[in-house]
Parts: C-alpha cells; structure tokens; sequence
C-alpha cells in the first residue's frame, strides 16, 4: 500500500486516477475542450495558465469544477505569445513574451522575479473565483531545477495546496530528491504520472491504464476542439484534438478503466487531505 492510499482511507490494491485535463486559458478551443472533458467527458480536473491570452474567459465560464493553477514562465508558440503579468524584465525574451525554452528560463530567470509571478499568478485565479485545488508547472520548468523548485515548494506551502510531481525514476535522473523534499513539507502529490512526451496522449493513456499500479496516478491530457485560431498557431493541434475526442466521445476508455476498476478522483480530495494533515 502507498501512504497516499493509506491516507486516503482506500485498500492495498486500489488503483486511483486523476484525469486532467491541462492549459486553460491558452485559447479559446482549449477552454472550450477542457471545459467540455469535465463538464461531458473524463476529466475529474483541469488547470488554468493564468498569463495565457484567454485565461480571462475561461475564467467567466469556471462552474466551481475542480482547477489548479499551470504556474507558467514560458511561451513556447512561435507566432502565440503571452508574458508575465509582473513586472519582471528577466523573464521577458526578445520580442516580449516569456522565453520560448526552459533552459533559456534556467538561463535568465531572476528568482525573486519568478517567485513574485508565480505568486501573482495563484492570487488572481482566486481573485477570478478559482478554488484553487492545486498547482502544476508548466513545461516542467519549476521541477526540475533545484532552486525553481524550491519556489514551487514554497508556493505549494503557502498556499496549502497539493502539486504535479514527476516520477520516482525522473527524480533519479534530474539528481535532487523533489518527493522526499516535498513530503518532509507536508505536500501532497500522486505517487504516480502518466503524460506523453509533447502533445498528443491517446497510446501513453491506455498504456498506463492497462498496467497502472496500485496508488493514485494522475494521467495527463491537452484537449482542445478543431479551430481555425488553433490551427494558426499550433503544430500539435491534431493531437490536441485528438485528447478532446479520447476524453469525451471514445467508447473504448471508459471501458478500459472499468476493466481496471479504476476510482476517478479530483486533486480535490488531495487538497483536503494536505489542509487537514496541516
């Protein structure tokens, strides 16, 4: 049995899912797929990318579901651009936006700057009305990077909120042991996270919900519908795509979690758990 599991009162052997459903705010077609994966589809959570240019409306359509915060320092887009909502001139990149790489972040970044944005950012989901169940990074960038991710850390403290962390195998290879660092600290995290490397998550989902371990896993999802907007700006729009159809419309996933007797939760019930432990 996982201590996540212990505490959250399942048995040895049960294997938990939070499916989330990433970035929005990033455009229209995303807020409308990843609202449409938790309103009609899969998804049991979401986060918001506060920078991002339609974090606003998504916003004005937030029903209470459950959303964390996609703490974002980077603008990855080449011709979609968004920047910091701080006056922080180290993460600016040569036309005005975050920087398009993480290690032009790692590079540049003023960490007192960092720490203030990424700040702003949780502040005003909850000034938007966000009830803010947890916080993720995106790209990785505050993961994996010792002293960018002692301000995840600090954030995830300060504001009593669980956090997106890579695996214990990722941990190995970045050199610096972010679970033990994080669980000293009373955080809360899955013991588990499926994602696909870049866009497009159909083959890594149904992998890893046919081999899922016992403990909470959260499998990691981008979906947006078919737009023009969308098309205009991003490559992996198809993959994109294709998320929003895996999580709302296919017949065979809902099958597949059943057969593993899979329990859908949101990060929710880790929040809580944290705030209680605190």
């Amino acid at each position: 049995m996982t201590a996540l599991l212990e505490r959250l009162g399942y048995p040895s052997d049960a294997r938990v899912v939070i499916v989330n459903a990433d970035e929005l705010g990033a455009s229209h077609a995303t807020n409308t797929g990843v609202y449409d994966s938790l309103r009609t589809g899969l998804a049991s959570s979401a986060t918001i990318m506060v920078p991002a240019p339609w974090a606003r409306e998504a916003a004005s359509r937030y029903r209470g579901e459950d959303v964390g915060v996609h703490l974002t320092l980077n603008s990855e887009h080449d011709r979609y651009r968004w920047g910091p909502i701080t006056h922080a001139p180290s993460l600016l990149d040569g036309d005005g936006g975050f920087p398009r790489t993480v290690d032009d972040l790692w590079e540049h970044a003023d960490l007192e700057e960092v720490r203030r944005e990424l700040r702003a950012q949780v502040e005003r989901a909850i000034l938007w009305g966000f009830d803010v169940s947890h916080l993720d990074s995106h790209l990785g960038a505050l993961q994996l990077r010792p002293e960018f991710f002692d301000v995840y850390l600090d954030l995830a403290v300060e504001f009593s909120l669980p956090i997106r962390l890579p695996s214990t195998a990722e941990e190995r290879a970045v050199g610096f042991p972010f679970r033990s660092l994080a669980a000293e600290e009373g955080v809360v995290f899955p013991d588990h996270l499926a994602f696909g490397r870049g866009i497009g998550s159909r083959r890594v989902i149904e992998k890893a919900i046919r081999n899922l371990s016992p403990g909470v896993t959260e499998l990691h999802l981008h979906p947006a519908v078919d737009s023009p907007e969308q098309r205009a700006f991003d490559e992996d729009w198809s993959h994109r795509v294709d998320d929003h159809h895996l999580l709302c419309f296919d017949t065979e996933l809902p099958v597949l979690l059943r057969r593993a007797g899979v329990e859908v939760i949101g990060y929710r019930r880790l929040r809580d758990l944290q705030r209680a432990g605190s």
